[in-house]
């Protein structure tokens, strides 16, 4: 699957564009700085505050934060493409597919959990739990990124 993705119409723009590579880049760089941007904002506020103002805090920091996915998602299916074979072999990258996997499934388990005291206005004190597991989750994806450029 991957070496189909990698000989797509998609991998061969990609490799052939430096424009087109390199505003992949940028824009995944923006995605990944308005995800984990917007996700530890929320995250230190329930750390921090115990979740006081959470609801306040999300309406602005969760779209922010689904606005970076939505540049994130396509962004990262073009630097995939490029050298999507190389990537499938590198450790850092599953690390970072994991770690997004765990993040998620926080994100639903938090909401699902808490959604009704965060309307509420106020979070019990094992919704810090989930707070950090996110913050780290996070923060992973973020090192295991870069990381993939050196492994």
């Amino acid at each position: 699957m991957l070496a189909a993705l990698e000989s797509s119409w998609l991998g061969h723009a990609g490799r052939h564009s430096a424009w087109l590579y390199t505003l992949a880049n940028l824009f995944h760089v923006l995605g990944a700085a308005f995800v984990v941007g917007g996700i530890a904002v929320f995250d230190l506020n329930v750390l921090a505050e115990h979740g006081k103002n959470a609801q306040q805090v999300g309406r602005y920091a969760i779209p922010l934060a689904a606005a970076g996915l939505a540049i994130q998602i396509p962004s990262g299916i073009l630097l995939l493409a490029v050298e999507a074979r190389a990537l499938g072999a590198n450790p850092a990258f599953y690390t970072k597919l994991i770690f997004i996997a765990v993040g998620f499934t926080n994100v639903i388990l938090f909401h699902t959990r808490f959604n009704a005291t965060l309307r509420a206005g106020a979070l019990p004190p094992e919704a810090r739990i989930y707070a950090l597991v996110s913050l780290i989750a996070w923060i992973v994806v973020l090192l295991a990124g870069r990381m993939i450029a050196y492994l």
